[in-house]
């Protein structure tokens, strides 16, 4: 019952912002602006998602082999397509993060060590977009100068810098009772894990440029959308936009950050001196690209022999397994 009413008001919630932000949009205008070059753009934002998948894997497969749940190359990258299909294409209450951790349970890891591989992977990924736009606000405070979007560019930012943080700090504290309390027991664990792989010499560097990449990434793909319908957009504008509305996405209030996205992204492009609806369009080819690749992972999980072992014995939700 409690996941059905998440569920619908993640859907009322989509449902609000996308009416608001899709009264900005001419779609007869935006119908216009493509052309044969459009769908080259298209094509090379659905390839280099495609690769920020791969790259994902990489990192996750680290950090899954430092938990206890080592993953093949190959198993890991259908593992990460199904993820993408339950994230972008169903308006699913488990979600991507919870199938994958159902599918690396089932292949023998564990439920403990399959939990702890995606929850260090999703950390690691907050904390290097939280650096990332770090490292980005000199340039962002000369783009933004509204008080009200700088204000709200530090806070979302160093919120999540300050929790990014705050988790690694945990891992190094040596109190028996974090270690024994149920509420701080698991927790503790993942931020030693996390500890661990970003702060070893054979791991760390590796993990830490991956990460990195991965964000890179986002921006090129934002990058591939503007070029499709020759925004006037620079890509340094991009660069400085899209990580800090990712960061607001990752909140989970809504389906795939649908309407949460693109009523964030048109208000950065306002507080940016550049057209909101622009912003909005960007967006929502943006989220259709994501929606591509999931439907591919679609496919992936339909041939796949995890879904025939799902036919034949019920899944067990992560919060059931013991």
């Amino acid at each position: 019952m409690r996941r059905i009413v998440l569920s619908t008001l993640k859907i009322l919630v989509s449902a609000a912002l996308l009416y608001l932000a899709l009264r900005k949009v001419d779609f007869h205008e935006l119908g216009s602006r493509f052309n044969v070059a459009s769908l080259g753009w298209i094509a090379l934002a659905i390839a280099a998602t495609l690769l920020q998948i791969f790259i994902g894997v990489l990192r996750w497969r680290e950090i899954s082999a430092e938990c206890g749940a080592p993953l093949a190359l190959t198993q890991a990258m259908r593992f990460n397509l199904i993820g993408a299909f339950f994230n972008q294409t169903l308006p699913s209450s488990i979600g991507g993060d919870a199938v994958r951790l159902w599918l690396v349970a089932r292949a023998g890891a564990g439920w403990r060590a399959a939990t702890y591989s995606i929850f260090v992977d999703r950390a690691i990924g907050l904390i290097a977009l939280s650096i990332v736009i770090v490292a980005s606000l000199p340039w962002s405070y000369r783009l933004i100068s509204d008080p009200a979007g700088r204000s709200a560019l530090l806070l979302v930012d160093f919120a999540a810098l300050a929790g990014g943080i705050g988790f690694l700090v945990l891992g190094r504290l040596q109190w028996p009772w974090l270690k024994r309390w149920w509420a701080t027991h698991h927790l503790h664990a993942c931020s030693v894990i996390a500890n661990r792989v970003l702060f070893s010499r054979q791991r760390g560097p590796k993990i830490a440029s991956l990460s990195l990449l991965v964000h890179v990434l986002t921006v090129v793909i934002a990058w591939c959308v503007v070029r499709s319908i020759a925004a006037p957009v620079l890509f340094g504008q991009i660069f400085q936009l899209v990580p800090p509305v990712m960061l607001i996405t990752m909140v989970p209030i809504s389906i795939a950050g649908w309407g949460v996205r693109e009523a964030t992204m048109g208000l950065a492009f306002g507080y940016a001196g550049l057209l909101a609806n622009e912003g909005v369009n960007v967006s929502l080819l943006f989220g259709a690209v994501y929606f591509v690749v999931g439907a591919f992972g679609g496919l992936v999980w339909i041939l796949s022999a995890e879904k025939a072992a799902k036919g034949s014995a019920p899944i067990a939700l992560p919060e059931q397994a013991q």
